[in-house]
């Protein structure tokens, strides 16, 4: 899941946008004055949508800064109701990587956003990377990271955790999960599935897995 943070100090447009973008699947993290925004710069996000003007003595136009400061790759998308021109030459030669001039349609703004998020990750995201809220999985390493951090998980813990992303909202009976990571052969008490999904709900607590009780588990 792909995070955006969103700046933008007018509440029924922002809180708008913010709802288009949750339908297409993407997490927002909401802003309403540049100061906020400025203090969350180098924190987890992957594509920023900046007001340049806003409420208080911070422009997006700091903010963009700051961001550049931290990451010069992470796509950036401005919006302004002023004389757009200028605002959009000043954006460009700031690092923006759109403009959009108030007032706009929100689906135009969420089709950019579709499409630089498509050009800047999934063009170059391998087929052996997950992403789920703020962690990425990699298949061929067998490895899985929060922020950079690595979480080492057991061979077993790791093989749940892919039943689970690759059926997510599936729900799994406790027989299913025992035959898919333990073996046809296994003939051990079905409490191993519950041990196992308590260290890795303790290794990932942002792992949305609900206990359907006296059935099993699901990934939402």
């Amino acid at each position: 899941m792909y995070t955006i943070c969103l700046v933008e100090d007018e509440n029924s447009l922002r809180e708008l946008i913010k709802m288009y973008l949750e339908k297409e699947g993407y997490k927002v993290i909401e802003f309403f004055n540049g100061h906020d925004a400025l203090n969350y710069v180098g924190q987890k996000s992957d594509l920023w949508i900046l007001d340049i003007m806003l409420g208080d003595d911070i422009s997006g136009y700091d903010i963009i800064k700051k961001i550049r400061e931290k990451d010069k790759n992470i796509p950036v998308i401005f919006t302004s109701a002023r004389d757009q021109d200028i605002d959009k030459i000043i954006g460009l030669e700031m690092g923006s990587d759109d403009y959009l001039a108030k007032p706009y349609s929100t689906k135009e703004l969420i089709l950019r956003v579709n499409k630089l998020i498509d050009r800047i990750y999934k063009d170059k995201e391998p087929n052996s990377i997950i992403n789920y809220e703020n962690y990425i999985i990699d298949l061929n390493k067998r490895a899985a990271k929060e922020n950079d951090k690595e979480i080492k998980l057991t061979t077993l813990e790791f093989d749940l955790l892919i039943l689970f992303l690759n059926n997510k909202n599936r729900t799994f009976s406790r027989e299913e999960i025992l035959k898919n990571i333990w073996g046809e052969d296994y003939f051990g008490s079905d409490r191993a599935v519950d041990d196992l999904v308590r260290r890795l709900r303790k290794k990932m607590p942002n792992l949305n897995v609900s206990t359907i009780y006296g059935y099993g588990y699901r990934l939402s």
